[in-house]
């Protein structure tokens, strides 16, 4: 499997229309598609070692069995829709894409 994880810059003053979206938007959305495992909605709460990325408060984290059936999660019409709602609450909308193996 896949792990995608994508740091975020909310916007603190729509902190509740992200998570709100998250919840009752994205979330029912995705769980539908084929080769979906999990996502989340992380929030940082502290750097234990090193330090944070730059001005990110979230982490998106999205499991899925390949990155051949996440690629046509992302392709979909549906996900063109949904991931706005997340990504319309940022602050800053250059943010970094991780994609692991699950080892």
């Amino acid at each position: 499997g896949i792990m995608l994880h994508v740091d975020l810059a909310v916007d603190p003053s729509k902190e509740k229309e992200m998570l709100h979206n998250f919840h009752t938007i994205f979330r029912p959305a995705a769980v539908k598609f084929a080769g979906y495992i999990d996502v989340k909605m992380i929030k940082l709460r502290s750097a234990v070692m090193g330090t944070a990325p730059a001005g990110i408060n979230y982490r998106f984290v999205l499991t899925y069995q390949s990155e051949e059936l996440r690629q046509k999660w992302v392709a979909s019409d549906t996900h063109q829709k949904v991931w706005p709602t997340i990504e319309n609450t940022l602050s800053n909308k250059k943010y970094n894409v991780l994609l692991f193996d699950v080892a």
